[in-house]
């Protein structure tokens, strides 16, 4: 992925590993991370998967993001491997366990890769446009700021507000579609990707 500094020892970690460390989850420790990110009327009476719907605002958005990371599809129910990661996390404190996601992401994409001729499947698009435009940024309409205020590279979610859920973005959808998805998909083709309609 993008290359950084890493000032610290950060913890690998695999599929099979989250599936290990799943297994061994205590019951009291499930029910400190429920009691956390799960809303006081709906603290759970048997075992997992949660609901994604009866967790807390900041739970949610912590199962959104191991839900990303991992390539899931949708976090409507939340299972023993996403609760791994979720325990690290407490409200207001630095994370107990730093896991190195960076090292995940890659790790996937490049296994993903090389199987998509035969699986067809691939999870980690948005990555890939991520990449395009930190890279190729030159050849997009609109500015990308790939530096901080103190002239550090930024984390990709820090380029533009268009990655943020807000009420006020700069881009509508179509611009979003016009500016981002459409050339970073002629980038990777080397075509003009079809267009089923004005706006897609």
């Amino acid at each position: 992925m993008l290359n950084f500094k890493q000032t610290q020892l950060l913890t690998p970690f695999s599929m099979k590993y989250l599936l290990d460390e799943g297994s061994k989850l205590s019951s009291s420790e499930i029910a400190r991370i429920t009691k956390t990110f799960m809303r006081a009327d709906c603290q759970p009476k048997e075992p997992p998967p949660f609901l994604y719907v009866h967790f807390n605002e900041v739970g949610k958005l912590l199962v959104d993001m191991i839900s990303y990371v991992l390539g899931f599809k949708t976090s409507e129910h939340v299972d023993e491997i996403v609760l791994v990661l979720l325990s690290a996390y407490n409200p207001g404190q630095p994370p107990t366990v730093k896991y190195n996601y960076a090292k995940f992401i890659a790790n996937k994409i490049h296994d993903q890769l090389i199987k998509l001729d035969r699986e067809g499947v691939f999870k980690y698009s948005p990555y890939i446009y991520h990449m395009f435009m930190y890279y190729q940024s030159e050849s997009f309409q609109c500015t990308i700021k790939k530096l901080d205020s103190k002239g550090e590279r930024s984390s990709v979610v820090f380029w533009s507000s268009v990655f943020h859920q807000v009420q006020h973005s700069p881009y509508s959808y179509y611009e979003f579609i016009d500016q981002f998805v459409y050339p970073v998909s002629y980038l990777l083709m080397r075509a003009p990707p079809p267009r089923i309609s004005y706006d897609m």
